[in-house]
């Protein structure tokens, strides 16, 4: 590819895959899931929620048409100015998908937060609900409240480039690093609405698969919403190297080492969880357990970001890509997958095969490592990211990173063929095949319609598994009346 194709495919690549982290597991696993766990029927405002559906095929079209015509959008996922200010059409267009899927995110944000707050079963009180559901309750915090500041910006950068306005031009007395603050003061939560689903998730998988309470189920509660909290004011150690005010680099660079604590307590408490535990290594669990190796890597790596002398040198290298990588697709799309095979039976009511899963996921799993881990290397080596060519001297380091890709690709299509082939003629599951606590395996599968034949009564702790413990929620079977 030439730098300018090459700037545009990688635009397309950021951009279509932070969508996706962000609105995957809130956007498709909590929609289904969230209204089951607590005992709802729906989603608090249905037509809402449609709303923040169809909200986003349109985005989706836009980047797609938008790319393919003349000049494409060369700016990067970030579209900082001055570039994004000089695209042509294809940028303005862009913007405009940006600002829809915001919108999208903030509605649906809203109704996740109302659905978890009214419309929980009689006895779900917050000490009992399930940790994916504080999960996405944090996650929906984070949209509502700072998903404005990024749409504030680009409407900004609008504003610039169609009515003459000069936020970030500097001739009329504006600047690109105004700019840059705003953006990271969503962008950064913004990993957090991607990441602390997916820890609940881990979570929620690893207590189910050890037959064991979730250890210091209160801590990791109040890890995440720490991080919640916390994660409103960490934004600048994405600007170390911007041109920012110096005294700014150490109150941030605190920040984002003390938001490593409430991580590091989650991390705990699945290894204590899975301490002595009963394990069934089926696929689910062997992907949430892939999310703790995966994004402990990402997580320690990150430091050396959060440290203003080491990012001087890291900033823009490959180094930070196969940092992020770790996170996301080794944190969120692993936890994303343990999701899927965990509740396939649920939402299909076939079983998938469990020797595919398996394949997939070391397939998956030592693709990404042999993947990434060399990525950061090449960073070390001082290989920019974000630029069309490469040194030559590590020439071979990246047609290796090149054929990992195509094998990574290639355990998703086993995935496909496995979800697809047991969506169609798999054996039939059971109402509750993992034979676990939680209210959505005490309906049938598939989910009818309204969820539950009658409201759940909960009575006990989701992860209670010892003997003599109460049944996490009693749902009373329909009569010939009803």
């Amino acid at each position: 590819m030439g730098p300018q194709t090459y700037n545009t495919v990688m635009t397309m690549h950021g951009i279509v895959m932070i969508a996706v982290s962000v609105a995957v597991l809130i956007g498709g696993l909590g929609n289904y899931f969230v209204p089951l766990l607590i005992g709802a029927e729906d989603m608090a405002f249905p037509r809402l929620n449609a709303l923040s559906y169809w909200l986003t095929p349109p985005v989706a079209l836009t980047l797609v048409v938008a790319s393919l015509l003349p000049g494409g959008y060369t700016s990067g996922w970030t579209v900082y100015p001055p570039l994004s200010e000089r695209g042509g059409i294809p940028m303005l267009l862009f913007l405009l998908a940006f600002i829809t899927f915001g919108l999208s995110s903030i509605i649906g944000g809203l109704n996740f937060l109302v659905t978890v707050i009214r419309l929980r079963a009689p006895g779900m009180t917050w000490g009992r609900l399930p940790i994916f559901v504080w999960g996405v309750f944090g996650a929906s915090m984070l949209s509502l409240i700072f998903t404005q500041f990024v749409a504030t910006s680009l409407i900004m950068m609008v504003l610039d480039r169609v009515t003459g306005m000069t936020f970030f031009g500097p001739t009329g007395g504006g600047t690109a690093l105004l700019y840059q603050h705003i953006f990271w003061a969503y962008s950064h939560p913004a990993v957090y609405v991607m990441i602390i689903p997916a820890f609940a998730l881990m979570l929620e998988i690893v207590a189910h698969f050890a037959r064991k309470p979730l250890f210091g189920y209160k801590w990791a509660v109040g890890a995440l919403m720490f991080i919640v909290g916390e994660s409103g004011i960490v934004w600048a150690h994405h600007m170390f190297t911007s041109g920012m005010s110096d005294y700014l680099a150490a109150p941030f660079m605190a920040s984002t080492e003390l938001i490593s604590i409430p991580t590091g307590i989650v991390f705990l408490t699945a290894l204590a969880t899975i301490w002595q535990g009963k394990m069934r290594l089926n696929t689910p669990m062997l992907f949430a357990l892939g999310v703790v190796f995966n994004f402990t890597i990402g997580g320690l790596t990150g430091i050396f970001n959060a440290d203003a002398p080491t990012d001087f040198h890291l900033q823009d290298t490959y180094w930070v890509v196969g940092h992020f990588h770790y996170t996301l697709m080794g944190g969120e799309i692993f936890a994303l997958l343990a999701g899927i095979y965990y509740w396939f039976p649920k939402m299909t009511g076939r079983m998938y095969s469990e020797g595919l899963g398996k394949l997939h996921f070391w397939i998956t799993f030592v693709s990404l490592n042999v993947l990434f881990t060399p990525m950061m290397l090449v960073g070390l080596y001082g290989m920019n990211r974000r630029i069309a060519d490469y040194p030559p001297e590590l020439a071979g380091t990246n047609f290796f990173m090149s054929i990992s890709g195509f094998i990574l690709a290639a355990g998703f299509l086993v995935f496909v063929y496995n979800m697809l082939a047991s969506w169609a003629r798999g054996p039939v599951a059971s109402a509750n095949p993992w034979q676990l606590r939680t209210l959505e395996w005490q309906t049938s599968s598939p989910v009818p319609e309204h969820n539950f034949a009658h409201v759940p009564q909960v009575t006990g702790h989701p992860y209670d598994y010892a003997d003599g413990e109460p049944a996490h929620g009693v749902v009373a079977a329909a009569t010939a009346g009803d």
